[in-house]
């Protein structure tokens, strides 16, 4: 039978955790670690890094893992890259899990950038009431641009002071319905969105509150990586791993 080794994080990591455990797989569920209280998983599951793409290959050979899937959040580019580098040292096969990115619409406002130092230069000069729809790893930098106000949604609360001088954080976590991310937008009279583009439904509402109240999205382009194999549902992750070896297909 394989041992899967899965890299998780997203909704999408979580679906294929019980389409595992219900297939009986031998698979570990691996967090990053970036949360105080990741959900808790069907299968036996490890928190914190690796050490790098050695540290990753070692652990893939120290565990016996015969397969490996990364089903990280699509701008985890640094672990997904120490995958694929791990994967190719050690001849583990490598499957990437990714939901499709977002596409703008009819009505959308969007101004697509490549990166974080893009997003602070798309925002306007005069002051403006922003939602920073982007986590908490990569903050600091909207410190250029002072004279705006900032809300953050985040899954924890922050443990030190916010690196922005006008931020305010509301401790939330998704998945986010349109009508509450509405009312949220109204009530901190929000004029501009900066978002990254993950995909899913679960953070999908605040695009579409956008759309309806006509606001600008400063909308993040996920980062390149290098070629890799990849599925967009459980079936084909699943499949995929059937066809390697003997693991049970998902009901229907």
């Amino acid at each position: 039978m394989p041992r899967i080794l899965l890299l998780g994080g997203t909704s999408e990591a979580s679906a294929l955790a019980r389409a595992l455990a219900g297939a009986g797989a031998d698979a570990v569920f691996s967090y990053a670690g970036r949360t105080g209280a990741p959900i808790a998983q069907p299968l036996p599951t490890r928190v914190g890094g690796f050490g790098g793409v050695a540290g990753l290959a070692d652990y893939l050979r120290a565990e016996g893992i015969t397969h490996l899937v990364d089903a990280t959040h699509p701008f985890a580019a640094g672990m997904s890259r120490n995958a694929i580098d791990a994967a190719a040292e050690t001849g583990v096969p490598l499957i990437a899990f990714e939901r499709p990115p977002w596409r703008p619409g009819p009505g959308d406002g969007w101004h697509r950038v490549t990166g974080i130092d893009a997003a602070v230069a798309a925002l306007p000069d005069t002051p403006a009431r922003v939602f920073l729809a982007i986590g908490k790893q990569t903050l600091a930098p909207f410190a250029a641009k002072p004279q705006h106000h900032y809300l953050l949604r985040l899954v924890d609360p922050p443990e030190g002071p916010l690196p922005l001088p006008d931020a305010q954080a509301v401790i939330a976590r998704g998945p986010f319905d349109e009508a509450g991310d509405l009312a949220l937008l109204a009530d901190h009279r929000i004029g501009w969105i900066v978002a990254k583009n993950a995909g899913g439904a679960g953070a999908e509402a605040k695009l579409i509150a956008a759309r309806r109240l006509g606001l600008p999205v400063v909308m993040i382009d996920r980062p390149s990586l290098p070629d890799r194999r990849t599925a967009g549902t459980v079936g084909e992750v699943m499949e995929w791993l059937g066809g390697m070896g003997d693991i049970a297909h998902p009901p229907g």
